[in-house]
């Protein structure tokens, strides 16, 4: 996908060892990217077109994304800084949590136009909620449309389950209601789920949705993904970041999708608003 990749960290070595193991598999899996591994040393991102930030503490079992505020603001923020000195036409992914908090944070501390900075839940998010329809459904994924936008949080999050299909044929008419709410269930603690079972957050579905997202940036697929990017308006919103459906290509966002929710579908989103502004408030207290 990329011609250079370089990892950065704060810990002594561990991006070294990270990107000489991985390209060690150059010769297995047929790439030869040039992988390099850097300790806190941003002159090795410089030019760097897209740049994804997952910097910050992991969600410890029981702690909520809220906690994450305090310390992560602190290092995204940073991050975000260092990384324009080298490279001041990149395109900002934010993945760090709490993300809707931090994607809002990145895009007023660096002044970038709005475009240029996503953050990356909503596609998670939604992979996660086509993974439980397919189980339902016993169906392949790959099948399947269906989007979650608003927060990227347990109780934040809106799975559109009116708006899912398996191809064209609504979900809605081969589940029952209790089948529909399970699932939206199911999906809104899902992160929650595997730091329960594994004893920290999640990596492989991240990565890949972090993945797709860049490869669509960097291909300029105009893919519609669900992310979290600035509102001026759109959804009822303004003067914050929250999850909506946006076509990606290689500007960034590029533009909001309007669904046309219905008046529960939009008192929810309201309510996660609400749930994320608060969020954002703490900002104004570090």
């Amino acid at each position: 996908l990329c011609e250079e990749l370089v990892l950065l960290d704060i810990k002594e070595g561990l991006a070294e060892g990270k990107a000489l193991d991985i390209t060690q598999t150059a010769a297995l899996l047929g790439f030869d990217t040039k992988i390099t591994g850097s300790t806190n040393d941003y002159s090795k991102t410089a030019g760097s077109s897209v740049v994804v930030i997952t910097s910050g503490i992991p969600r410890k079992p029981g702690m909520t994304r809220e906690e994450l505020i305090g310390t992560n603001a602190n290092i995204v923020k940073g991050v975000a800084q260092n990384i324009l000195q080298h490279s001041p036409d990149a395109i900002i992914v934010v993945i760090s949590n709490p993300m809707d908090t931090m994607t809002y944070l990145t895009l007023q501390a660096t002044g970038l136009p709005k475009n240029r900075i996503i953050g990356m839940g909503g596609i998670l998010d939604s992979a996660r909620f086509k993974c439980y329809l397919s189980l339902a459904l016993g169906c392949s994924p790959n099948d399947l449309n269906a989007t979650v936008i608003g927060g990227h949080g347990d109780t934040t999050m809106i799975p559109l389950i009116r708006y899912a299909t398996w191809n064209s044929t609504p979900v809605s008419s081969l589940l029952n209601e209790e089948q529909q709410k399970q699932i939206v269930a199911d999906t809104m603690v899902g992160g929650a789920t595997l730091t329960k079972l594994i004893g920290t957050s999640a990596w492989y579905a991240p990565g890949a949705a972090g993945a797709a997202l860049v490869e669509s940036l960097v291909r300029d697929q105009k893919r519609l993904f669900s992310c979290c990017v600035s509102l001026e308006g759109e959804y009822g919103q303004k003067d914050i970041c929250l999850g909506v459906p946006v076509v990606v290509g290689k500007n960034g966002w590029e533009r909001i999708v309007d669904y046309k929710l219905n008046d529960d579908e939009q008192a929810l989103f309201n309510k996660s608003a609400d749930a994320v502004r608060n969020m954002n408030d703490v900002l104004k207290t570090l």
